[in-house]
């Protein structure tokens, strides 16, 4: 318990999950991580349900900016982690924290990326959602597992919150509609969680399955706003141009301020998550 304390207090302190787009967009790693904290803790509570205990390889899919990877590293010291996402600009900042033959970062699309030889762990933490045909990611993921191999996943489940209702909105109206139309704003990216624990179930895993709701504490102008700078807008403002980019934020921050008001300098912004452990049962 010692050292999943100590891991966990590292999560609080840094980002942990991983951002991975499907799609060419950039990121912009410090405007990720102004939320670290509150980011983190999700990190943390996938983590302690993990069964496995020395694992020799461990992936990290939709890396981000390798602070996972890195706890991920330092928790079992004598595997090898991989770390894989598709921003550039993610992957600089990961890169910081290589370790030569432990800890590696590749550039990959992780919806298509494989892996030569059995993985004993695959995280991935917040960033499937930004992947579709869930089904069938789940199954090439599986396909990679060790005989007694885990997946832990954590995902958002806030596409129909007062959040994303404010983003569809404003990505409706004539000025952006056009632009954004193409990006497949949708609100069934995540599917229900029972629906993914009967998937794992029929692919012979045992599944440890649940959902949380936090309520972030938040202070300053708008920091619904600034927090979705981080994740939820970035596919759509890099398709924008400067102009309807600030537009486009001006129209959302209005909206965010009626959804999300602050009271004594205080903004109270809950996020609804699921995470699921999936261990290949022993035959």
């Amino acid at each position: 318990m010692c050292e999943l304390s100590a891991l966990c207090r590292r999560l609080s302190t840094a980002d942990g999950l991983g951002a991975a787009i499907i799609g060419p967009m950039s990121w912009d790693a410090e405007q990720y991580l102004k939320f670290s904290d509150e980011r983190g803790r999700p990190a943390a509570d996938l983590l302690a349900q993990v069964p496995t205990t020395e694992p020799r390889l461990v992936v990290d899919l939709g890396c981000g900016t390798g602070r996972l990877a890195k706890a991920l590293a330092e928790r079992w010291p004598e595997a090898r982690v991989i770390g894989v996402d598709n921003s550039p600009e993610m992957l600089a900042e990961a890169r910081r924290q290589k370790i030569a033959g432990r800890l590696e970062f590749f550039k990959a699309d992780f919806a298509e990326w494989s892996w030569g030889e059995p993985v004993d762990l695959v995280v991935s933490n917040a960033a499937l959602h930004w992947a579709g045909q869930h089904e069938r990611l789940l199954a090439k993921i599986v396909a990679m597992l060790a005989p007694a191999g885990s997946l832990a996943v954590q995902m958002p489940n806030n596409l129909r919150a007062p959040s994303h209702e404010a983003i569809f909105a404003v990505a409706a109206e004539p000025l952006f509609a056009a632009k954004l139309a193409g990006l497949g704003l949708h609100r069934e990216s995540v599917r229900p969680l029972a629906w993914y624990a009967e998937l794992l179930g029929d692919l012979g895993l045992a599944v440890n399955a649940w959902e949380t709701t936090y309520l972030h504490v938040l202070s300053g102008e708008n920091p619904v706003l600034e927090w979705l700078r981080g994740t939820a807008l970035r596919p759509l403002l890099s398709v924008l141009d400067k102009q309807e980019a600030i537009e486009f934020q001006r129209q959302l921050a209005e909206r965010l301020r009626e959804a999300y008001p602050s009271r004594a300098g205080v903004t109270l912004f809950p996020m609804s998550r699921i995470f699921f452990v999936a261990t290949r049962r022993r035959t």
